[in-house]
């Protein structure tokens, strides 16, 4: 009887917005808690389901979506090469993360490769008809058109990593140019002297914080940065032995190198062996990403850790939110929000 009288003298059904106002909370909480994602505390959880209770609000998931456009689906873009993303750790531990985050929810999750033009186009067409809720861009670079493409649409979207540091979508991304930082402190605290790095794509923002912290930790100790022991790698093993090759022929005296990836620092190790150097007696080695690859390499390597499925997940409680939020993207641009989740240098005997 409480749930029919609550209907009041118009009949009508109670709306999410009764729902939030009975309970204290936002529309999007009331969302979530509906949806039934994890990403809400006990006790406003409980405070949404004693409103719905109270006002005998009935979701109807269906209607809710059709009303609201919704399709219950996200797609996890991933401007690369089908290659790429099957061979580096980095993609299926976020993956990983994205999966466990959306478990509990009613959304299907879409992985959709756009690496060349006519896959752009493709997927431009597939966004434009809004067929899906939301999307997740990993491995962005710089001049990448889709980032933009989706706030045309006002899409929600966000971002593995800003594409600069003036990025404006939604971003998660852990601290590159901490990593960065410990990974030479790690190598000079050892003693060595001639340092090389090889970089990822200078295109992608969190390759070149790297290469930012190398310059800045060298010449913050006193160093001169020799540009000749930076080589430039693409974050694949093919990269990392070409960049290794370079540098060994520009400084075969260098002690010391820190790879912008686990992946390139496997390629290097390689060169390193054929050439005759002892790893770490001659050359201390360093990685980045500590993925599986890092724990199974010989010597075990030593590599900054990047919290990979942590990042997933807070890349969906973001994406959710957005969803949540049915707001004009322009009058949301001053709440924009960028995570950084700290690394962590995990110490092996490759160095």
């Amino acid at each position: 009887m409480a749930g029919h009288g609550t209907r009041g003298r118009s009949g009508r059904r109670p709306t999410l917005e009764e729902v939030a106002a009975r309970a204290g909370v936002g529309r999007g909480t009331v969302s979530r808690v509906i949806n039934g994602s994890p990403r809400v505390s006990d006790a406003t959880r409980a405070a949404v389901e004693a409103a719905v209770a109270e006002l005998g609000y009935v979701p109807n998931t269906a209607a809710r979506a059709l009303a609201a456009n919704r399709t219950n689906a996200i797609a996890l873009v991933v401007p690369e090469p089908e290659t790429r993303f099957f061979a580096e750790p980095y993609f299926s531990d976020m993956v990983k993360g994205v999966g466990a985050e959306l478990a509990d929810s009613e959304m299907q999750l879409l992985l959709i490769f756009a690496s060349g033009d006519r896959e752009r186009r493709r997927l431009a067409q597939y966004l434009a008809a809004h067929r899906v809720d939301g999307v997740l861009l990993v491995s962005v670079h710089a001049d990448d058109p889709l980032p933009d493409l989706l706030a045309q649409l006002e899409i929600p979207a966000v971002i593995s990593g800003p594409r600069s540091e003036r990025e404006t979508l939604p971003s998660v991304d852990s601290d590159n140019y901490g990593g960065g930082r410990s990974a030479v402190e790690h190598l000079m605290s050892r003693g060595c002297e001639q340092i090389a790095t090889i970089t990822g794509r200078l295109d992608v923002y969190g390759a070149k914080r790297r290469v930012d912290a190398y310059r800045d930790t060298l010449r913050n100790a006193g160093r001169e940065v020799d540009e000749a022991l930076i080589a430039p790698g693409d974050f694949t093993e093919e990269g990392g032995r070409r960049a290794m090759t370079e540098l060994l022929a520009r400084r075969p005296g260098l002690d010391a190198v820190f790879a912008g990836s686990d992946v390139m620092a496997a390629g290097a190790r390689q060169v390193l062996r054929e050439s005759g150097r002892r790893i770490p007696d001659d050359v201390a080695l360093v990685g980045f990403d500590d993925s599986v690859i890092a724990r199974h390499m010989e010597p075990p390597l030593t590599s900054v850790r990047q919290p990979m499925e942590e990042m997933g997940r807070a890349m969906i409680d973001l994406l959710l939110d957005e969803i949540a939020d049915r707001r004009p993207t322009a009058s949301r641009t001053l709440e924009r929000r960028q995570v950084v989740l700290p690394t962590q240098l995990m110490e092996r005997a490759s160095s």
